[in-house]
């Protein structure tokens, strides 16, 4: 097998989503500070980071859309980690609908959608008119049985639409949504398994993760 990386770098001073702050990583205890605790020659950083869950490659879950709903402590295993993939190719399409997605089974699938979007990462053109699944297609997976649904790109739902109905939909259903995704090109069509497990953290709705598949060769 082979593993292949879907997350970006999270970084000080990261954007993310153009208008929301990026990360800050303080030191709480400097590896000098730190030598007058230990041994000779024995050093340790612990730093402070201050930042907020929508940051770099993250999961929603349905805590972040819905008020009585799973936060990141409810959304089980089974939703994140070790997910038989299905790759939509959907480059060169804004919205992508039913008509776009995929005829094969995604029953239980982590459902990724590859719009390429990720090439602007970190220019004012990656917050731009980017790629988004319609409340249609939403429909179409929940009702197709998807476990999960990502993209590479800024949003799953078209960002000037404030009614967000893709996050709508897939978060009712109790369908975890992981946005900021990158490499989506190294993925075959199918054969690869998703992990994108975030802590357990209660009382949040989204939360960077370390997303990567196992690709079997």
């Amino acid at each position: 097998m082979k593993l292949v990386e879907l997350s970006h770098v999270i970084e000080p001073g990261l954007v993310t989503y153009p208008g929301l702050p990026g990360p800050e990583i303080i030191p709480y205890l400097t590896r000098e500070a730190s030598r007058a605790r230990y041994a000779p020659g024995v050093e340790f950083a612990i730093d402070w980071i201050r930042m907020l869950g929508n940051t770099g490659t993250y999961l929603d879950s349905p805590f972040h859309r819905y008020a009585d709903s799973a936060d990141l402590a409810g959304v089980p295993l089974e939703s994140v980690a070790d997910l038989p993939i299905v790759v939509v190719p959907a480059a060169g399409r804004r919205a992508i609908g039913p008509a776009d997605l995929p005829g094969v089974a995604v029953a239980g699938a982590a459902v990724l959608l590859h719009t390429g979007w990720d090439r602007h990462w970190g220019t004012e053109a990656y917050g731009g008119d980017a790629p988004y699944l319609t409340e249609d297609g939403a429909h179409h997976l929940v009702d197709a049985g998807a476990r999960l649904v990502g993209i590479d790109g800024v949003n799953i739902d078209d960002a000037g639409d404030p009614a967000r109905p893709a996050h709508s939909v897939l978060l009712a259903a109790g369908v975890p949504v992981l946005e900021h995704l990158t490499n989506l090109a190294a993925l075959p069509a199918g054969g690869a398994r998703l992990h994108a497990a975030s802590p357990r953290m209660a009382g949040l709705g989204s939360f960077p993760v370390r997303a990567y598949a196992v690709v079997a060769i």
